[in-house]
């Protein structure tokens, strides 16, 4: 019988087809660029003293003396300081899993990059896990927690962390898939258990429905998932043998469906006592902060403009926090006179503090920083726009965080010593992780005379939106700086044609945080007030590409706010449908913001226009 023609295959299938097929080739690809241990070390001149190095294992996993070597030697040979031992015989799906989490020839590089691994054996140089605190883990850590431990190690070990195959180490017998041992797995590596399930068990409904409705093609598509597994580990040359193999990829379509299904049973009922109880504390703290009312984290409202001193000013728009769902009302006031927009009132420090707690620290510090280090091509172009203009031996970066920036800098800057600067506790814990050489915290105008011409470079980058008086806080920049050296500022830009199309959705609102919008001549101006030359201007290259996918975000979070927030009412049963719902009619959403994203991040680079711009000027030499 003749195939159908293209034409008239449906699309579902292809598609399946061609992702299934790229993930196959992918995998394998992967695989093959992990380095294999030699099973016996070399020559006994060329193996380093262990003394130093820390291998820790799983229980059940009993590497030998000559695994323990190689792997010194292997991590010695390469400048590695982490490294994480696959074992030979690795169950299939969670080889495959790892593999599409992780690219080897990428993964050592990536400063920013989460730190991955099997869960089976990890060795670490015992200077690593001093610094991250985790010297006193146990001697038999369950997986879990040695993903945990990877995955912080790593951020102490930006650019020496690699992976390679141990031949000699076994796994210690196949795991079972799914249920809580997989959720705390998961969740140890910064992945939501719950959604991973549902998009596991709508792509097993839509195999099954190609494969029964849609011919050869959706047989196909279902064939290449089932045998996916040999496939992509079994191939010539693969250094995994994984144990079972053959069993596991004929029984992959039943081993998968019960193995998701357990995953979101196991999800649903949240997370491990400890977390209920911290979260039981935290809900009990809001509740009795909230008692007194939100009124007092307003100042009165002011009657002209910080920046200019008008008293021309108009309402720009108002709008709750649709960032956490905490109570309140915020307005956003612009200046007629100089284009100014700030908050109006604006937040006591009392405020400050309250509206901050749990976003980038605590309750939401996980993701804060799950979203900064995927920042990478940002911070590359911002440190990339010094290139012409100078070679900086020193630098400090103002509102650090926890030293992102300046890790990710370091690729662009290997020379440069990195400073950074912020009111928060990350700034020590950048220093801990070597992100930075020395961590300052308090107010920048607090350190401007301690501070005085030290710096080649201050970067402010989404700072001074943030601060109370940005002027103050350029006076302090121009007072830190040598002569003739550059202050890099990067700001959302207020005058963006998304803020009035989108309105309160408009990410870069960011209330209430976000306390000052000026428009780049206002900071032109500021800037030559206080003797510096501006040198370059970018908008495009500046532009963060999260208009439309920002605004369905912040929509959705003001229709269903998270049930479970500690500020909010105790969560019941019809506030979580209300949640899941709007969070699954919004997927479509997603979908199409993230494609109006990509095109409208084009037009911005095309245009030099967007949500943003950097300014880069120097101070002039008196």
């Amino acid at each position: 019988m003749t195939p159908p023609p293209l034409s008239r295959v449906r699309w579902t299938s292809a598609v399946l087809l061609a992702a299934l097929a790229a993930g196959t080739v992918r995998a394998g690809r992967r695989l093959r660029a992990i380095p294999v241990l030699p099973e016996t070390p070399t020559a006994a001149a060329e193996v380093p003293r262990p003394a130093g190095w820390r291998l820790l294992t799983a229980h059940g996993v009993e590497p030998d003396a000559a695994t323990f070597l190689a792997a010194c030697a292997h991590a010695e040979a390469e400048g590695l300081r982490v490294l994480d031992l696959l074992p030979a015989d690795l169950p299939a799906e969670r080889a495959l899993g790892l593999l599409r989490l992780v690219d080897p020839a990428r993964y050592r590089w990536d400063r920013l990059g989460e730190g991955r691994g099997a869960g089976f054996a990890v060795l670490v140089a015992e200077e690593v896990l001093a610094r991250a605190g985790a010297d006193a883990v146990g001697p038999r850590p369950v997986p879990a927690e040695l993903l945990a431990l990877t995955r912080r190690l790593k951020e102490y070990a930006a650019d020496a962390t690699g992976l390679a195959i141990a031949p000699g180490l076994s796994c210690g017998g196949p795991a079972e898939p799914g249920g809580p041992a997989r959720v705390a797995e998961l969740r140890a590596q910064g992945l939501p258990p719950g959604a991973l399930a549902a998009a596991q068990l709508g792509g097993l409904a839509l195999l099954a429905g190609a494969a029964l409705r849609q011919g050869r093609w959706g047989a196909a598509a279902a064939g290449l998932y089932w045998l996916q597994p040999y496939l992509a580990l079994r191939g010539p040359g693969s250094p995994l043998r994984p144990a079972g193999l053959a069993r596991a990829t004929a029984a992959r379509p039943l081993r998968s469906l019960g193995a998701a299904l357990r995953t979101a049973a196991a999800a649903g009922r949240g997370g491990s006592g400890e977390d209920r109880v911290r979260d039981t504390a935290r809900a009990a703290a809001y509740q009795a902060e909230l008692a007194s009312g939100t009124a007092r984290f307003l100042e009165p409202r002011r009657a002209d403009c910080p920046w200019c001193g008008s008293d021309r000013l108009a309402v720009r728009v108002r709008v709750p926090d649709l960032l956490q769902g905490k109570p309140g009302l915020f307005t956003l006031e612009q200046c007629e006179e100089c284009g100014h927009v700030f908050q109006n009132p604006r937040l006591t420090l009392e405020g400050l503090e309250f509206y901050y707690r749990d976003f980038y620290d605590g309750r939401g510090g996980e993701g804060a920083g799950t979203v900064f280090g995927r920042l990478g091509a940002a911070y590359r172009g911002r440190a990339e726009m010094l290139l012409p203009h100078a070679d900086p031996g020193s630098w400090l970066d103002v509102g650090t965080g926890h030293g992102h920036f300046c890790n990710a800098a370091r690729a662009v800057w290997p020379l440069t010593r990195f400073d950074g600067l912020d009111m928060g506790d990350g700034v020590r814990e950048a220093e801990r992780r070597g992100w930075v050489e020395t961590g300052y915290q308090g107010q920048f105008p607090e350190f401007a005379s301690k501070l005085a011409g030290q710096y080649e470079v201050v970067s402010m980058y989404h700072y001074l939106e943030h601060t109370r008086d940005p002027l103050a806080e350029l006076d302090a920049a121009a007072a830190v700086l040598a002569p003739g050296g550059f202050l890099t500022i990067e700001l959302p830009d207020p005058e963006s044609r998304m803020a009035r199309l989108l309105g309160p959705v408009w990410l870069p609102w960011f209330q209430p945080q976000h306390q000052h919008l000026m428009p780049a001549a206002n900071l032109r101006e500021a800037l030559a007030d206080r003797g510096f030359t501006v040198l370059a201007e970018e908008h495009g290259p500046a532009h963060q590409g999260n208009d439309f996918f920002g605004a369905v975000a912040l929509a959705a979070t003001g229709l269903a706010p998270d049930p479970d927030r500690p500020w909010g009412p105790p969560a019941t049963a019809r506030a979580r449908v209300l949640a899941h719902a709007v969070r699954l009619a919004a997927l479509p959403a997603f979908a199409g913001a993230a494609v109006l994203d990509a095109l409208r991040t084009a037009a911005a680079h095309r245009t030099d226009g967007g949500n943003a711009y950097r300014m880069l000027a120097r101070k002039d030499v008196s």
